[in-house]
């Protein structure tokens, strides 16, 4: 086999290799999506892990809440106090500025919003 020949085939060996490396990423990041999906369905069948928090503002014309709360891992926050949409505006009603509270957050529409809250124990 000459010099041209063995380089070609080296060449074809190392395009091969990037090619079938570039499909595992890809294939990879893309399973990574489609369990997330999967987890992300499951988690809207099953009630989420409640979190600890604490009501610091209530916003009922606009169905907002403003908890500061520990850390929501269905959504991978680290703890802090943010504003929340709330699904259901009935549970505004149930809860004043201090309590403390247990609420399950997920993504709805693309927002971040409470769709289990109750008074802690």
């Amino acid at each position: 086999m000459n010099a041209f020949s063995k380089l070609t085939i080296a060449i074809a060996l190392s395009a091969a290799a990037s090619i079938a490396t570039a499909q595992e990423s890809g294939h990879g990041s893309h399973g990574s999506h489609d369990a997330h999906a999967a987890h992300s369905s499951s988690q809207t069948a099953a009630p989420a892990e409640l979190t600890d928090g604490e009501v610091k503002k209530i916003d009922k014309e606009a169905g907002k809440i403003t908890l500061r709360h520990g850390e929501l891992k269905n959504l991978n926050m680290a703890a802090m106090t943010m504003v929340f949409r709330v699904k259901d505006p009935v549970v505004l009603d149930q809860v004043k500025v201090g309590d403390k509270v247990k609420f399950a957050a997920d993504r709805v529409n693309g927002a971040v919003t409470v769709v289990q809250l109750q008074a802690a124990q």
